[in-house]
């Protein structure tokens, strides 16, 4: 336990109090449950911008990423890099769909290409993940209080759920936005903060001390291993996490639905670009202080390698930074749980109580199930949190593990849509039960990496998928009107324009200013090269 002191405490209860007061300001513009979801459609696209990059980019980052790059050097970085790869392929597919359909939750998308079931299987699989994934970020921040103050993990845990959920549930969507622009604000400069204080804590200078990780054979970041077991290679990160990331921006409730809220579709390609840019800079920081913590402790193990960084704040002993460091890694996890817990209130109620219990209430009746709904969650997602609170391992690591396991199921249902002609439910739904049943077999019986998962899924998925639905179905006559073709064919048919504002809105065209993605992922390429080769 750390002397915290009161000027540390003020700069924590300010922040709590701030976001407290945001949900209660935009509590008195919610007044119908579309405003909950989406909230009045115009919100500038660099706050749903900042809001996708504070919800990905969490505590897990700030904690774990120190932590997994202590461990596993620079070559980490490699599973981060594909962001414009993916970004690329979302912006010009997926948004498209989901955007000019004007629904508030993707898995609609699934009913009117395939089917109910296929649209309820998606939505458990979606509230099954999320549950896992809240409770790592409450156990993050458990974490930082325990440390700090050696309050019981579990009551901090109690807390924070609290405290997400009050703000979360008064003000919805725009309340989740607006204070993720505040958080995704303070996580960045708790990191500035660190890495300014470790720069000067270093024995030789910057330049030294990346010579001699590199001895160490840490700062490489180019593993060209074929091995399948091993996790950060050049392979995993450009193929596999590709994959990964495509289905996290593109078929992710909690993240498609803040570019939902957008003022145009062109808003919500322009939010998504700037996480497609932006995230290799962040986890490039991340993962920098994790190699300089290193150099730093000179590669002593850890009990707890989550807690590497607040070792090091705790030794600084600066009036005032333990405190902000605690917000910043506060606000990092509050940014990733209230847009969890919105999403899976807008699920729950959309895709199950609305759809199969109360199909023809008012708006006002599912605003009020909304934030019961919130409630609901955020009381469901403390059981993991404890369960997780045993682990010692990079936290972010292990939701990037457990979020593979979903992905191949994801892709396959939404890649079949867009562009298969002959793909069925029943096809699709018996492929998404042998991609999983193989992920189970590879996890007990086959020494591969996590990564892999979400290819060898996917490609189990789609490949069986197909082929079921042919089997079971028969071939289908043309394109349903919600692939690829068929959108390009109703947009002919009906002397639709592709573009509105400049941006295309017909599903599959690529805007010019998207091949600046892929000019900007073949430069990080380049800069890593230079950073193992000439440094």
């Amino acid at each position: 336990m750390l002397e915290f002191g009161l000027l540390n405490w003020s700069i924590v209860g300010f922040y709590i109090l701030g976001s407290l007061v945001l949900g209660i300001y935009f509590n008195r513009r919610v007044k119908t449950a579309e405003h909950y979801y989406l909230g009045d459609r115009t919100t500038p696209w660099w706050a749903i911008g900042l809001s996708v990059m504070a919800t990905y980019v969490g505590s897990l980052s700030f904690l774990g990423g120190p932590a997994w790059a202590y461990t596993e050097g620079f070559a980490v970085i490699f599973i981060h890099i594909n962001y414009p790869i993916a970004i690329f392929i979302v912006i010009s597919v997926f948004l498209p769909f989901f955007y000019n359909s004007g629904i508030a939750t993707i898995y609609e998308y699934l009913e009117r290409r395939f089917g109910s079931l296929s649209r309820a299987v998606m939505s458990a699989i979606f509230l099954f993940g999320n549950i896992a994934y809240s409770g790592i970020m409450l156990y993050t921040t458990a974490l930082v209080i325990e440390f700090i103050t050696g309050m019981d993990v579990v009551t901090a845990i109690w807390i924070v759920s609290a405290i997400a959920v009050t703000y979360t549930m008064l003000g919805g969507i725009s309340a989740v936005i607006w204070t993720d622009v505040i958080q995704s604000v303070v996580l960045l400069i708790g990191a500035i903060i660190v890495l300014v204080l470790l720069l000067d804590a270093l024995p030789l200078s910057l330049w030294q001390t990346l010579g001699e990780l590199k001895t160490a054979g840490k700062t490489n970041p180019f593993n060209m291993s074929t091995d399948p077991s091993k996790v950060s290679t050049i392979w995993t990160g450009i193929v596999a996490m590709s994959i990964y990331h495509v289905v996290v921006y593109g078929v992710n409730q909690m993240m498609v639905q803040r570019t939902l809220a957008a003022k145009s579709l062109g808003d919500a390609k322009k939010a998504y670009t700037l996480m497609g840019y932006a995230a290799f800079f962040i986890f490039a920081l991340f993962f920098l202080l994790g190699l300089l913590l290193n150099a730093y402790y000179q590669d002593a193990p850890f009990e707890n390698g989550n807690t590497i960084m607040l070792e090091f704040v705790a030794l600084a002993d600066i009036p005032g930074v333990m405190g902000l460091i605690t917000v910043a890694i506060v606000a990092a996890a509050m940014s990733s749980l209230d847009s969890s817990l919105n999403s899976m209130a807008t699920v729950t109620t959309i895709d199950f109580y609305q759809r199969y219990f109360k199909p023809n209430e008012t708006s006002s009746h599912y605003l009020v199930a909304s934030r019961i709904f919130t409630v609901v969650w955020g009381l469901l997602i403390v059981g993991p949190a404890i369960i997780f609170a045993g682990s010692d391992g990079s936290v972010l690591e292990i939701l990037s593990k457990l979020g593979s396991f979903f992905v191949g199921a994801k892709l396959s249902m939404y890649f079949l849509g867009f562009y298969s002609k002959h793909a069925t439910e029943r096809g699709l739904l018996v492929g998404v039960a042998c991609g999983f049943a193989t992920l189970w077999y590879v996890e007990y019986h086959m020494t591969i990496a996590w990564p892999w998962y979400c290819a060898i899924g996917g490609a189990v998925s789609l490949l069986v998928g197909w082929v079921s639905s042919i089997a079971l179905d028969g071939f289908q006559e043309d394109f349903h009107p919600y692939t690829v073709q068929g959108q390009k064919r109703l947009f002919e048919e009906n002397g639709w324009d592709t573009k509105k504002d400049g941006w295309y809105v017909l599903p599959g065209k690529v805007d010019v200013s998207s091949y600046g993605l892929l000019v900007f992922f073949l430069a990080c390429l380049v800069s890593l090269y230079l950073i193992q080769y000439l440094l």
